[in-house]
């Protein structure tokens, strides 16, 4: 059982999926606390590409509310995630200042592929929350050593986990093992 201040988890989904991906579902099953999925608007209105970031960290800031409400928990007990741009938003959103009591990102895109040089961390040094990666070995948003390098920067604990074998949507064989990670990394909180 997980006997911390992490009492719920939010999570957000990728740039093409929503909040019915495979590993989503999987930690909401699998895992000992309640866990939030959200569909960013865009995903609700039936749009393909995402909105602007400040509009998205609008929508999960407004989305933490109406969880903690319903679930009745204070949102500095919650760990907030997701896969690759929902984890991104996360990320920025806490580094922000939204309270959180952890971050965990899947599939975090670093950069777009085959653009090392476009690098999405600059806001990694003002987060100071206890923050998971999972990645695949093979992600073309990122490597295992490129991600090594920018973690760095954040000011809380880091732990990073790598997926052999597998790229920027893990295989569904790897979803057991993601679980176990999640689950793991809250359970140290």
């Amino acid at each position: 059982m997980i006997n911390v201040g992490v009492r719920a988890l939010l999570l957000t989904h990728g740039a093409g999926g929503d909040s019915s991906h495979r590993v989503l579902v999987a930690l909401s099953e699998q895992l000992e606390i309640p866990v939030w999925r959200m569909d960013f608007p865009y995903r609700k209105e039936g749009r393909k590409f995402p909105d602007r970031v400040p509009k998205l960290i609008e929508a999960l800031r407004i989305e933490v509310a109406v969880a903690a409400q319903q679930l009745d928990v204070d949102p500095r007990t919650m760990a907030f995630g997701g896969r690759s741009l929902g984890g991104r938003v996360c990320s920025m959103a806490i580094a922000q200042g939204l309270a959180a009591a952890a971050l965990v990102a899947l599939s975090y895109p670093l950069h777009p592929p085959a653009k090392p040089d476009r690098l999405r961390v600059e806001h990694f040094k003002d987060v100071s929350v206890p923050a998971l990666f999972v990645s695949g070995d093979r992600d073309p948003f990122g490597t295992p050593t490129e991600l090594a390098a920018h973690i760095k920067a954040f000011r809380g604990p880091v732990t990073s986990h790598t997926l052999v074998g597998q790229g920027h949507d893990p295989k569904p064989q790897s979803t057991a093992e993601i679980v176990a990670v999640v689950k793991q990394f809250l359970a140290r909180l």
